[in-house]
């Protein structure tokens, strides 16, 4: 069996319990127990997160629409009262973390469980080509100063304290691939003043200060024009018929300046940047441009956050691909290199594809379900969405409320982690498509904030179900049954179900056969409560089988049948880690059932330390053990739960940059395989991915490795067929650096 696949095998207890189903609502205070440390605790499968635009949510303190020294002409106040127009959509609207403060019942709510929210720090405050405003946060300038169009440090820590005390999480955006617009004179990175020792200095609420008495309160820190410690990529801007790794990963995206990820000094900084931002309480970071940046960086840089004081967090990134894409294969491994989550790009286009225009039918949506679920190690853990700042409100592709209402119920009941970007559930569409035209400014677009809307309860039930009925979190899909428009699915965990019944065509009625289930005899209520037409569901006994009476679904009818029977306290079962890679040492919560009392937790056949144990989650250390792979188990009396696998990591790593001359044929390419984990345990199959080779004859890769470890290495070609060709000679040596943020680069080696 695939090792990496046994969390997924998930046993069907034989239980027998009186069958409740009434209807219910679910407002937990906290979405998770509190872990050891305080905090909230990172995002899981059971939470809804919700994407908020800062900018672009609801303006909470008008005095900071337009900061102290800077201009009203980035501003869109046409009508001069002060307040953002919401009509041009390149310039700030006047949203900020005040704003989101407010909102916080609306979100409680709607049942979301943790908010997403822009990048927090200081953005380049001209207008880019004239016209544009870096009101989204990806124009970097102080990772150490918060952006002023939201608020000060005091206002960002009252926003997170204010979700925290209503059991709602927080995830920050990050940039770690660029800076800004180099084109413009951009690509300037400033940081605070110091002290003495070479510390940041800033005041009591965490703001940055005028420490050196110059009048100002930060330095020029790197400019891509006069880049004296090469902190930037400068490869040029990568065109669309660049589709190379790496024209991807070296050159600039949309001309902003590239981040030389293979510089220890940058990797130094930008350490040092997210640990500042998660020492202020966050619960996950949103990684921009995954598509683009270096994997061995990324999984270095994961590392050292959840490394650092307060354990691990959420970790997911925005790894763009369309359907089909010749990078699904990099897309769907990303993950498992580096410990950064996808957002759910196959996940949106199917959606698209099958919800919105109608180009597939639902059985190629079910066959990407589970397809995914095999493709994906942890497919529970990949955020999924309709829609988002990068893409077409959905409501512009789909402005016919019955598929729109399906599509979000079964987004809301699919495998991963559901996203709702602000306002689908007040049907904001404006009108055509394109990302920056759905960047709405929802406090002017009517009605804003109801909480009538049909969205608004439907996101608000499922959530309820979500927390309350761990199929939804943790469990499998299985489909049974489909056509071109009707799909019928499953969530399990064992024995606890979920069975899901939509049908996309709104004006077409489907007559659903009789249907085998393991769900026991009985009379199921609809858990939306009819609110997308859904009616009771009969499960009787036929000749020795459990079946769903053959039912019909009305046009753009979606029923959500749930059974829920108290899975007990005795047998420990696993539905969720996080982190899913780490070092010896490293913190893991352990999300599931049954997971109280007297636990012993293994990694492997090696004992963890328990810091606590509740029914839902355990807190542990990752134990000694080797690097690789490794099954996580509890064990509680003589009941063994299912297996989770988890990537123990060597060491704080860092990266070796290999490089090797070596002429080859179309169809070959360039790996290196080694004697420690991180490069395969010499397996073919398990080495580093595919080198690059702008400037072939030579070849070179980044690979992460631990600090301070001396290992043995070779190169080797794998042609398109499969086969592996090995470098001769005797193996090569190789010591990688000790500082923790250090980078080596190999000498360019001829191939043997």
């Amino acid at each position: 069996m695939n090792l990496r696949k046994v969390k997924k095998v998930v046993a069907v207890l034989a239980l027998s319990f009186s069958i409740a189903m009434p209807s219910f609502t679910f407002n937990p205070q906290h979405s998770e127990a509190l872990t050891a440390s305080g905090a909230l605790g990172p995002v899981t499968p059971k939470d809804t997160i919700y994407q908020i635009i800062t900018d672009r949510f609801y303006d909470g303190d008008t005095t900071n629409n337009i900061p102290a020294g800077t201009s009203s002409s980035l501003f869109n106040d046409a009508n001069g009262d002060g307040k953002g127009d919401g009509t041009d959509l390149n310039k700030y609207q006047g949203g900020d973390w005040k704003g989101i403060r407010a909102k916080i019942p609306y979100l409680k709510d709607m049942g979301i469980t943790a908010v997403w929210i822009s990048v927090p720090y200081e953005n380049r405050e001209d207008l880019v080509s004239g016209a544009y405003t870096a009101y989204h946060g990806y124009h970097a300038r102080n990772y150490f100063a918060t952006n002023p169009h939201f608020g000060q440090m005091q206002d960002f820590i009252a926003l997170k304290d204010a979700l925290h005390a209503n059991g709602i999480k927080l995830v920050i955006d990050f940039v770690s691939n660029h800076s800004g617009p180099e084109p413009d004179g951009d690509g300037v990175l400033y940081e605070p003043d110091k002290d003495g020792s070479g510390n940041y200095k800033f005041d009591a609420n965490g703001n940055p200060v005028d420490n050196n008495g110059d009048g100002k309160k930060e330095n020029l820190l790197a400019d891509f024009n006069n880049d004296t410690n090469g902190f930037f990529h400068h490869e040029g801007n990568r065109p669309d018929s660049d589709t190379s790794k790496f024209g991807y990963r070296h050159k600039e995206l949309a001309s902003l300046a590239d981040f030389s990820q293979e510089n220890g000094t940058v990797v130094a900084y930008l350490e040092k940047a997210a640990k500042f931002w998660k020492s202020k309480g966050v619960d996950g970071f949103r990684h921009d441009a995954t598509l683009h940046m270096n994997p061995a960086f990324v999984k270095g840089f994961k590392d050292a956050i959840d490394s650092d004081t307060g354990g691990p967090v959420t970790h997911f990134g925005e790894f763009f691909i369309s359907r089909p894409d010749p990078k699904y294969d990099e897309y769907k491994t990303f993950p498992d290199r580096t410990g950064v989550n996808d957002l759910d790009f196959e996940y949106y286009n199917a959606n698209k594809q099958a919800f919105g225009d109608f180009s597939q039918d639902m059985q190629n949506f079910g066959n990407m379900l589970i397809s995914t679920s095999n493709d994906y190690t942890y497919e529970n853990q990949a955020v999924t969405f309709i829609d988002n700042h990068d893409v077409s409100r959905f409501r512009n592709i789909q402005p016919n409320d019955k598929p729109f209402h399906a599509s979000l119920a079964t987004l809301m009941t699919s495998r991963g982690t559901p996203n709702i970007y602000y306002g689908t559930e007040q049907y904001l569409n404006p009108g055509n498509g394109g990302s920056d035209a759905g960047r709405m400014f929802m406090q002017t677009a009517a009605p804003a904030f109801s909480e009538s809307t049909t969205a608004f309860q439907i996101i608000k039930k499922l959530s309820a179900l979500r927390q309350s009925n761990e199929a939804l979190a943790y469990g499998t899909t299985s489909i049974l049954y489909t056509t071109s428009d009707v799909l019928v699915f499953k969530r399990e965990f064992f024995g606890k179900q979920v069975i899901v019944a939509v049908n996309r065509q709104p004006d077409v009625s489907a007559t659903v056969p009789a249907l085998d289930t393991t769900m026991p005899v009985g009379t199921y209520t609809d858990s939306l409560g009819g609110l997308l037409f859904g009616e009771t569901a009969n499960v009787t006994n036929v000749s020795g089988q459990n079946k769903i009476s053959s039912f019909t679904l009305s046009g753009g009818e979606v029923n959500v049948w749930s059974y829920n029977p108290s899975l007990g306290t005795t047998i420990p079962r696993i539905g969720d880690v996080v982190s899913t890679m780490g070092r010896p040492g490293n913190t893991v919560y352990i999300y599931g059932t049954g997971l109280s009392g007297s636990v012993t937790v293994k990694f492997g056949t090696t004992t963890a330390a328990v810091t606590s144990a509740t029914d839902t989650m355990i807190e542990a250390t990752v134990p000694s053990v080797a690097a690789g792979v490794q099954n996580i188990t509890v064990t509680k009396g003589s009941n063994v739960s299912n297996a989770f696998t988890y990537t123990v990591l060597g060491g704080d790593q860092v990266q070796v940059i290999f490089h090797i001359n070596k002429s080859t044929v179309s169809g070959q390419n360039v790996y290196v395989s080694g004697s420690i984990p991180e490069l395969g345990n010499w397996d073919p199959a398990s080495s580093s991915e595919s080198f690059m080779n702008p400037n072939y004859p030579e070849w070179f890769l980044p690979v992460s490795v631990p600090a301070g470890s001396t290992f043995q290495f070779k190169f080797i070609i794998k042609d398109s067929a499969g086969n592996v060709t090995w470098e001769g000679g005797s193996n090569r040596t190789f010591t990688a650096p000790s500082a923790v943020t250090g980078t080596a680069d190999t000498p360019v080696y001829t191939w043997q």
